[in-house]
């Protein structure tokens, strides 16, 4: 998958993601970080894009958290 995730990102300004019980929210618009540290984000250890991915408007939210699923699409 590796920068074929990237293109995910295009119109993305929010993006949210989920790892265990932590949570981060990066405004893309604003503090873009390096590709390298984006597909770190976004790719599981086996190289496929971690689950749960969804996208919403200009926003894609990355991984399980009922936190950030209530917030953003409640």
């Amino acid at each position: 998958m590796g920068a074929e995730a990237l293109t995910l990102l295009d119109g993305v300004t929010d993006l949210y993601v989920a790892k265990g019980k932590k949570t981060l929210h990066l405004n893309l618009d604003a503090q873009r970080p390096s590709d390298d540290e984006l597909l770190g984000l976004l790719l599981g250890r086996s190289g496929k894009l971690r689950a749960p991915a969804l996208r919403t408007g200009s926003r894609l939210i990355i991984g399980y958290n009922a936190d950030i699923l209530t917030e953003q699409l409640g």
